[in-house]
């Protein structure tokens, strides 16, 4: 099975920098898709930003323009670079990839456990 492990999140003051960090193992496998979604309390998950395996890539309008979705194929990391931070950032961050699990001879799509960003003075 893949695992995702994500880190990095912390608490930051408004107009602030953060970069999570989402390290996937377990298999051998390809990425098709990464991505970030986002659950605020007593909000649904959203989507943050994804990069598709052709480097394509797409951000929630609310985002566009701070954060950085990208992702070290080699390594197999994903990170999101987040700047001008603001306090409806805050939320519980999830990486999530999708591809093609060669030791299960099927796809997947997989989770993180998640990682706090707080944004507040």
């Amino acid at each position: 099975q893949v695992q995702l492990v994500e880190s990095g999140g912390g608490l930051v003051q408004p107009g602030g920098s953060l970069r999570v960090s989402c390290a996937a193992s377990g298999s051998i496998f390809s990425i098709d898709v990464m991505g970030w979604y986002r659950q605020a309390p007593g909000k649904e998950r959203e989507l943050v930003a994804t990069e598709s395996i052709d480097r394509s890539t797409n951000y929630a309008d609310s985002v566009k323009g701070r954060f950085t979705i990208s992702r070290d194929n080699l390594k197999n990391m994903a990170y999101l670079q987040m700047n001008s931070l603001k306090p409806e950032d805050t939320a519980v961050y999830y990486c999530n990839t999708a591809g093609f699990d060669y030791r299960l001879n099927r796809r997947y799509n997989s989770w993180g456990q998640g990682t706090q960003v707080t944004v507040s003075s």
